[in-house]
């Protein structure tokens, strides 16, 4: 195992990447945490990927010393991670989001991390959703709050890290290949199952940390699923979904929800992640949602309707 003291791994080159599409507002937040690193500022870069925006990065990007912009047409954040590790300089890889805020030893945890573990394909690291009101959540951000990246179940259960929160070394990619750039959702699942299949150690590091906004409305929900299903249904080349498949389905769905409620309102389930009944309801509101709009969505995308952004 090949263990570095923290004078050598501050020399090694980090190059940070990030795609953006139309978050201007929330890149600047981002791009201000990253500045702050205790990370010496010699040893890191932060790599831009404009992805079509309409709005002004360039102005955002440019108040940032540190930053390099580029832009890459082709839609879809995993061809636009590809563009940002080709001008990319590091030996280590690391990418998050625009909306995410990563805490300022992020960069210094994540190479301690990566460089500590045997034969390492990527570290994924922890990321904490924040909310609009903590103490007033929505049901949107309930749910959220619930299921949304769980990290150590993905690479644990998953074999993947998701690239709101990953780090990675450029030797791995030599190995591996670059994210899936058909994929508008999924390329983290897919890179991650890749990096597994081919022999490298995932593993979860706790202390890697970033913040990660909860959605707060069923809009924001409905096109998060949406891409979801869209990056797996390309992934997968799922066989013919018929309407006696949705409607089973959709059987199944109401069947579930109502036997879950049952269990809830009897107690008869663990209950202590939900501070009240309000909360229950909102929970198998949202959990019903999800479920019918993706039976809907696998039957457009059978017939031919395009991958959401």
């Amino acid at each position: 195992m090949q263990i570095i003291n923290d004078t050598t791994s501050e020399n090694l080159f980090v190059s940070v990447i990030i795609p953006v599409y139309n978050d201007a507002d929330h890149l600047k937040i981002c791009l201000e945490a990253l500045e702050i690193q205790t990370y010496p500022n010699s040893s890191y870069e932060v790599v831009v990927v404009d992805n079509g925006s309409k709005e002004d990065v360039e102005a955002v990007a440019s108040r940032f010393d540190q930053v390099v912009l580029c832009d890459e047409a082709k839609p879809g954040s995993y061809a636009a991670r590809n563009k940002g590790i080709s001008v990319s300089q590091g030996e280590v890889l690391a990418f998050t989001d625009s909306d995410c805020i990563p805490a300022r030893d992020w960069i210094e945890k994540g190479v301690k991390n990566i460089w500590e573990k045997a034969n390492c394909g990527l570290i994924a690291g922890k990321v904490n959703m924040f909310y609009r009101d903590p103490n007033r959540l929505t049901a949107v951000e309930l749910y959220e709050k619930l299921y949304a990246f769980n990290q150590q179940d993905n690479v644990n259960k998953k074999k993947f890290g998701v690239t709101a929160n990953l780090f990675t070394r450029r030797g791995v990619l030599d190995t591996v290949g670059l994210f899936n750039a058909s994929l508008k959702s999924g390329g983290d699942l897919e890179w991650g199952n890749r990096v597994y299949n081919s022999g490298h150690a995932l593993i979860y590091a706790d202390n890697v940390c970033v913040e990660h906004p909860a959605r707060h409305s069923l809009r924001q929900l409905y096109n998060k699923r949406m891409r979801v299903l869209g990056g797996l249904n390309t992934i997968t080349r799922e066989a013919l979904y018929s309407f006696n498949n949705a409607f089973f389905d959709l059987k199944k769905i109401v069947w579930n929800t109502l036997w879950l409620a049952k269990r809830f309102f009897l107690n008869l389930s663990p209950s202590e992640k939900f501070e009240n009944t309000r909360q229950k309801i909102q929970y198998l509101f949202i959990d019903s949602y999800v479920q019918m709009i993706s039976v809907f969505e696998k039957l457009r995308l059978q017939k031919g309707g395009k991958v959401h952004r």
